[in-house]
């Protein structure tokens, strides 16, 4: 248990767009914002991780920035939890390099993000960091003796090695390492594309209409509401086999209004899928106006969002360089004098 008392939480998500979208917005950052509470919360932009595939530097600087300044208009508090890019705390690529060397070249192979990316330009092409990346994401967690990690169940497997390769670091050089646990909550929202309802709400693979940007204009935002694919039929009822679009929208209503389904079922009994649509495009559009316009003021001031960033790390590296000093000592380093 850290010294603070409550138990640690560190979670990440890639600065690899202009804009998170909704199904982030739902699925991962709510429950962050919840977690400060609860847990000694640490949340991390991973930008080493974004240069495991293309990427332009201007590109992932500027949106290094606005995934700091979206985080904190989702809710991410940097007085209470420690936010911070990854790259502004070596001990995660020191840690990995040692992670690299306790790691069997069939069990990284069997990693599914491996195989899912590389599909898409062959595996010949692609990075070793890419192929290499879910032990990166084993030291993002383990350098900070985290207790719990937010994921979803796509990432479990990487989550699984992570406490494997704990459990072998532990097992040859000593108890050094928390073995961390997949904080999964079960009743978290899963947010479709509204074009495509079979599958979640995606930047890599839903069309432009089929995801909601947290930085699209109000109006588009809106529109993208009033035109998502609805079901045959006309009654409103939630019923994910048989009416995915429409039981898509009323888990993006209930989750933006805090209210249960069958309240929000109730209430449109007997009326067309359009009432619906139209109410849900108003409460989206006020939740992009404010999240927008809170998002472009904090960049507007690019000194206070180094400022915080910088107070992240700091409190970053105050627990990942005494983790790293442990493990360069424990795997026989000779200490730097």
């Amino acid at each position: 248990m850290p010294a603070s008392g409550r138990p640690r939480v560190l979670s990440g998500a890639q600065p690899t767009a202009d804009s998170y979208h909704l199904g982030n917005y739902i699925g991962a950052f709510r429950q962050w914002v919840a977690l400060q509470d609860e847990f000694e919360a640490f949340y991390f932009i991973p930008d080493m991780h974004a240069i495991t595939v293309d990427y332009d530097p201007v590109q992932l600087r500027e949106r290094t920035y606005v995934a700091a300044a979206q985080l904190i208009a989702a809710g991410v508090d940097p007085e209470r939890s420690a936010l911070f890019v990854q790259s502004h705390v070596p001990e995660h690529a020191q840690l990995a390099w040692v992670l690299n060397g306790i790691t069997g070249f069939g069990e990284a192979s069997r990693m599914t993000q491996f195989k899912d990316k590389s599909a898409k330009t062959g595996a010949e092409s692609a990075s070793v960091g890419l192929f290499t990346y879910p032990i990166l994401m084993a030291a993002d967690i383990l350098i900070y003796q985290a207790d719990r990690v937010p994921v979803g169940e796509d990432q479990r497997q990487h989550v699984e090695l992570t406490r494997n390769l704990a459990q072998r670091f532990n097992h040859r050089f000593g108890e050094t390492f928390t073995v961390p646990e997949p904080h999964i909550v079960k009743d978290v929202a899963k947010i479709y594309d509204l074009q495509d309802p079979s599958g979640k709400m995606s930047k890599s693979f839903s069309s432009p209409t089929g995801v909601v940007n947290l930085m699209d204009d109000p109006k588009k935002a809106a529109k993208k509401i009033r035109s998502a694919v609805t079901d045959s039929g006309t009654d409103i009822r939630f019923d994910p086999e048989q009416k995915p679009g429409i039981s898509n929208l009323l888990t993006i209503y209930s989750a933006l209004t805090d209210r249960s389904v069958d309240d929000i079922v109730g209430e449109y009994a007997g009326q067309q899928y359009g009432h619906l649509k139209v109410a849900l495009a108003d409460i989206v559009a006020d939740l992009v106006a404010d999240f927008g316009d809170r998002t472009r003021e904090l960049l507007g001031d690019r000194a206070e969002l180094d400022r915080l960033l910088a107070l992240g790390a700091e409190r970053a590296r105050a627990v990942a360089a005494p983790t790293l000093e442990l493990v360069y000592e424990r795997s026989g380093f000779v200490k730097a004098k």
